[in-house]
Protein backbone atom coordinates (compact mmCIF):
# COMPACT_ATOMS: atom_id res chain seq x y z
CA UNK A 1 0.00 0.00 0.00
CA UNK A 2 1.34 3.59 -1.14
CA UNK A 3 0.61 5.79 2.11
CA UNK A 4 0.85 8.91 1.80
CA UNK A 5 0.28 10.55 5.22
CA UNK A 6 2.70 11.98 8.11
CA UNK A 7 2.28 8.88 10.10
CA UNK A 8 1.76 6.15 7.88
CA UNK A 9 -0.60 3.20 8.81
CA UNK A 10 -2.49 5.87 11.21
CA UNK A 11 -5.18 7.30 9.85
CA UNK A 12 -5.39 10.96 11.85
CA UNK A 13 -3.77 13.51 11.81
CA UNK A 14 -3.80 13.92 15.45
CA UNK A 15 -1.15 11.29 16.36
CA UNK A 16 -2.47 9.99 19.74
CA UNK A 17 -5.54 9.67 18.63
CA UNK A 18 -3.86 7.43 16.07
CA UNK A 19 -1.88 5.33 17.74
CA UNK A 20 -5.20 4.63 20.43
CA UNK A 21 -7.07 3.72 17.53
CA UNK A 22 -4.18 1.19 16.33
CA UNK A 23 -3.54 -0.38 13.22
CA UNK A 24 -5.97 -1.77 10.97
CA UNK A 25 -5.01 -5.67 10.53
CA UNK A 26 -4.80 -5.67 7.27
CA UNK A 27 -2.21 -3.06 7.25
CA UNK A 28 -0.05 -5.03 9.93
CA UNK A 29 0.34 -7.53 7.46
CA UNK A 30 1.35 -5.54 4.77
CA UNK A 31 4.49 -3.76 3.38
CA UNK A 32 3.69 -0.22 3.18
CA UNK A 33 5.27 2.88 0.56
CA UNK A 34 5.49 5.74 2.88
CA UNK A 35 7.29 8.96 2.69
CA UNK A 36 9.75 8.89 5.23
CA UNK A 37 9.40 7.45 8.70
CA UNK A 38 10.03 7.17 11.92
CA UNK A 39 12.52 4.52 14.31
CA UNK A 40 10.40 2.57 16.84
CA UNK A 41 7.02 3.87 15.87
CA UNK A 42 3.68 1.88 16.22
CA UNK A 43 2.54 3.58 13.14
CA UNK A 44 5.74 3.16 11.10
CA UNK A 45 6.50 -0.52 11.43
CA UNK A 46 9.92 -2.35 10.25
CA UNK A 47 9.40 -3.67 6.68
CA UNK A 48 7.83 -0.70 5.52
CA UNK A 49 9.69 1.26 2.22
CA UNK A 50 10.48 4.84 3.22
CA UNK A 51 10.46 7.04 0.15
CA UNK A 52 10.76 11.07 -0.45
CA UNK A 53 7.67 13.47 -0.29
CA UNK A 54 6.45 14.49 -3.42
CA UNK A 55 8.31 17.38 -5.32
CA UNK A 56 6.99 18.68 -8.53
CA UNK A 57 10.37 18.34 -10.81
CA UNK A 58 8.45 20.78 -13.55
CA UNK A 59 7.87 23.45 -11.03
CA UNK A 60 11.57 23.11 -9.56
CA UNK A 61 12.80 23.18 -12.61
CA UNK A 62 11.43 26.19 -13.63
CA UNK A 63 13.40 28.23 -10.39
CA UNK A 64 16.54 26.96 -11.33
CA UNK A 65 19.45 29.78 -11.39
CA UNK A 66 22.83 29.62 -13.14
CA UNK A 67 25.12 27.26 -10.83
CA UNK A 68 28.25 29.27 -10.31
CA UNK A 69 25.50 31.97 -9.04
CA UNK A 70 27.21 32.38 -5.08
CA UNK A 71 25.82 31.68 -1.78
CA UNK A 72 25.41 34.28 0.03
CA UNK A 73 23.15 33.15 2.59
CA UNK A 74 24.68 31.14 5.21
CA UNK A 75 21.56 29.23 7.00
CA UNK A 76 17.90 29.82 5.54
CA UNK A 77 14.44 28.23 6.71
CA UNK A 78 11.06 29.17 5.84
CA UNK A 79 7.84 27.86 7.59
CA UNK A 80 6.18 27.57 10.48
CA UNK A 81 7.86 28.08 14.42
CA UNK A 82 5.00 27.37 16.55
CA UNK A 83 1.39 25.69 15.27
CA UNK A 84 -0.86 28.40 16.98
CA UNK A 85 -3.52 26.47 15.76
CA UNK A 86 -2.81 23.46 17.19
CA UNK A 87 -0.28 23.76 19.82
CA UNK A 88 -1.27 26.51 21.41
CA UNK A 89 1.45 26.05 24.08
CA UNK A 90 3.89 25.64 21.70
CA UNK A 91 6.03 22.70 23.29
CA UNK A 92 4.79 19.90 21.43
CA UNK A 93 4.86 20.58 17.89
CA UNK A 94 8.25 19.75 16.23
CA UNK A 95 9.00 18.99 20.19
CA UNK A 96 10.18 22.30 20.57
CA UNK A 97 13.14 22.42 18.14
CA UNK A 98 11.66 24.88 15.86
CA UNK A 99 10.55 27.48 18.38
CA UNK A 100 14.45 26.77 20.05
CA UNK A 101 15.13 27.83 16.74
CA UNK A 102 13.51 30.93 16.49
CA UNK A 103 14.32 32.03 20.06
CA UNK A 104 18.17 31.46 19.65
CA UNK A 105 18.21 32.64 16.42
CA UNK A 106 16.11 35.02 15.24
CA UNK A 107 18.56 38.23 15.60
CA UNK A 108 21.31 35.97 14.26
CA UNK A 109 22.97 38.10 11.20
CA UNK A 110 23.70 34.25 9.63
CA UNK A 111 20.27 33.33 10.11
CA UNK A 112 17.87 33.94 7.25
CA UNK A 113 14.73 32.37 9.18
CA UNK A 114 11.03 33.93 8.78
CA UNK A 115 7.73 32.70 8.64
CA UNK A 116 6.94 33.90 5.53
CA UNK A 117 6.96 32.20 2.22
CA UNK A 118 8.67 34.30 -0.64
CA UNK A 119 7.65 33.68 -4.33
CA UNK A 120 12.06 33.65 -4.37
CA UNK A 121 11.49 30.42 -2.04
CA UNK A 122 13.38 28.23 -4.82
CA UNK A 123 15.74 30.68 -5.99
CA UNK A 124 16.81 31.15 -2.18
CA UNK A 125 17.46 27.85 -0.98
CA UNK A 126 20.20 27.48 -3.95
CA UNK A 127 21.62 30.83 -2.80
CA UNK A 128 21.91 28.90 0.90
CA UNK A 129 25.00 27.12 2.13
CA UNK A 130 22.48 25.53 4.84
CA UNK A 131 18.97 24.85 4.55
CA UNK A 132 17.30 23.80 8.17
CA UNK A 133 15.09 20.68 7.98
CA UNK A 134 13.73 20.78 11.17
CA UNK A 135 10.39 18.38 12.19
CA UNK A 136 7.14 19.29 12.29
CA UNK A 137 4.25 17.35 13.67
CA UNK A 138 6.00 14.47 11.69
CA UNK A 139 9.95 14.02 11.44
CA UNK A 140 10.31 14.65 7.76
CA UNK A 141 9.33 17.47 5.18
CA UNK A 142 9.31 18.48 1.44
CA UNK A 143 12.17 20.89 2.69
CA UNK A 144 14.93 17.59 2.73
CA UNK A 145 14.09 16.82 -0.94
CA UNK A 146 14.28 21.07 -1.97
CA UNK A 147 17.34 21.29 0.13
CA UNK A 148 19.04 18.02 -2.03
CA UNK A 149 17.68 19.28 -5.39
CA UNK A 150 19.35 22.79 -5.02
CA UNK A 151 22.39 21.72 -3.67
CA UNK A 152 22.17 22.52 -0.16
CA UNK A 153 23.09 20.94 2.85
CA UNK A 154 20.69 19.78 4.76
CA UNK A 155 20.60 20.77 8.32
CA UNK A 156 18.46 17.57 9.58
CA UNK A 157 17.04 18.27 12.63
CA UNK A 158 14.58 15.31 13.93
CA UNK A 159 15.75 12.22 16.19
CA UNK A 160 14.81 9.45 14.84
CA UNK A 161 13.89 10.18 11.62
CA UNK A 162 14.22 6.97 9.12
CA UNK A 163 15.87 8.89 5.28
CA UNK A 164 14.71 7.09 2.02
CA UNK A 165 17.07 5.24 0.13
CA UNK A 166 20.02 5.21 2.72
CA UNK A 167 21.62 2.28 0.74
CA UNK A 168 21.72 4.77 -2.10
CA UNK A 169 22.03 8.33 -0.80
CA UNK A 170 24.87 8.72 1.54
CA UNK A 171 23.09 11.43 3.96
CA UNK A 172 25.31 11.53 6.49
CA UNK A 173 28.33 12.53 3.91
CA UNK A 174 25.29 15.11 1.93
CA UNK A 175 23.65 16.55 5.40
CA UNK A 176 24.84 17.57 8.85
CA UNK A 177 22.85 15.75 11.99
CA UNK A 178 21.81 18.07 14.89
CA UNK A 179 20.09 16.50 17.51
CA UNK A 180 17.30 18.48 18.66
CA UNK A 181 18.65 19.03 22.24
CA UNK A 182 21.54 21.10 20.27
CA UNK A 183 19.48 23.61 18.78
CA UNK A 184 20.65 26.27 21.18
CA UNK A 185 24.72 25.34 20.05
CA UNK A 186 23.22 25.83 15.92
CA UNK A 187 25.66 28.68 15.43
CA UNK A 188 28.70 27.40 16.90
CA UNK A 189 27.74 23.46 14.96
CA UNK A 190 27.58 25.11 11.82
CA UNK A 191 30.06 27.92 11.66
CA UNK A 192 33.02 25.52 13.17
CA UNK A 193 32.40 22.89 9.97
CA UNK A 194 35.76 23.14 8.24
CA UNK A 195 35.39 24.81 4.73
CA UNK A 196 37.05 21.84 2.86
CA UNK A 197 34.04 19.62 4.51
CA UNK A 198 31.32 21.98 3.39
CA UNK A 199 33.01 21.56 -0.20
CA UNK A 200 32.94 17.94 -0.05
CA UNK A 201 29.41 18.18 0.86
CA UNK A 202 28.60 20.58 -2.30
CA UNK A 203 30.33 18.41 -4.91
CA UNK A 204 28.45 15.24 -3.72
CA UNK A 205 25.18 16.99 -3.69
CA UNK A 206 25.91 18.59 -7.15
CA UNK A 207 26.15 14.67 -8.56
CA UNK A 208 23.34 14.46 -10.81
CA UNK A 209 22.68 11.02 -8.77
CA UNK A 210 21.01 12.73 -6.28
CA UNK A 211 18.80 15.02 -7.42
CA UNK A 212 17.57 11.87 -9.59
CA UNK A 213 17.19 10.35 -6.47
CA UNK A 214 15.25 13.03 -4.52
CA UNK A 215 12.60 13.52 -7.27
Amino acid sequence: FVVPHDFGACFHYQEEKAVERGILPLLQRSTLVQTFGQRNHVCLNEGSIAIPPFAPPQKMQAHQIPPDTPRSIFVYFRGLFYDVNNDPEGGYYARGARAAVWENFKNNPLFDISTDHPTTYYEDMQRAIFCLCPLGWAPWSPRLVEAVVFGCISVIIADDIVLPFADAIPWEEIGVFVAEEDVPNLDTILTTIPPEVILRKQRLLANPSMKRAML
